[in-house]
């Protein structure tokens, strides 16, 4: 799963992060923390559910550019101010928001509603949404790309576009 509660190991034992000052930056340094890619999303008020346990973190605030949360300004661990209520959580679903969408033959998934943006690709009819024809939106309308020079460097690359490791 690409979302959930964000929960944190320290001093032997699990606990979840309070909301406060919670966001996008620090989502992102999660998904990176987890090797995950896509759009970062911050979610509040316990969105996936409360946690039990205690409440390691709070006050985090990352710039975005770092690491591992341990990397970020945060409160102590351990102090907080903060009920089970505010726990953080973070979406980092490869396909929200990356201009991106995977198809088999003509049908692409439903929940996917990537902008029309130019230079925007998509797999189109392989046996899975992890695999097929390469296609880039341009001037209106999607095309294929010519293998003359294709190499396992330009798949890397669509793969990572497509928020595939």
């Amino acid at each position: 799963s690409f979302e959930g509660r964000v929960e944190v190991y320290h001093d032997g034992k699990w606990g979840t992060i309070c909301d406060d000052q919670w966001d996008d930056r620090d989502a992102e340094v999660v998904c990176r923390q987890l090797g995950l890619s896509g759009t970062p999303k911050a979610l509040s008020w316990a969105h996936y559910g409360q946690g039990s346990g205690p409440i390691l973190l709070d006050e985090v605030q990352c710039s975005g550019n770092e690491l591992s949360l341990d990397q970020c300004k945060k409160s102590d661990w351990g102090q907080q101010n903060c009920d089970h209520i505010e726990d953080a959580g973070v979406s980092c679903d490869p396909f929200t928001g990356t201009g991106v969408q995977l198809c088999q033959s003509d049908a692409c998934c439903p929940f996917l509603l990537p902008p029309r943006a130019e230079g925007t690709v998509r797999l189109a009819g392989g046996r899975s949404p992890s695999e097929g024809r390469v296609e880039v939106y341009y001037n209106g309308d999607w095309g294929t790309v010519c293998d003359d020079g294709w190499t396992d460097l330009g798949a890397q690359v669509i793969c990572r576009q497509l928020g595939f490791r």
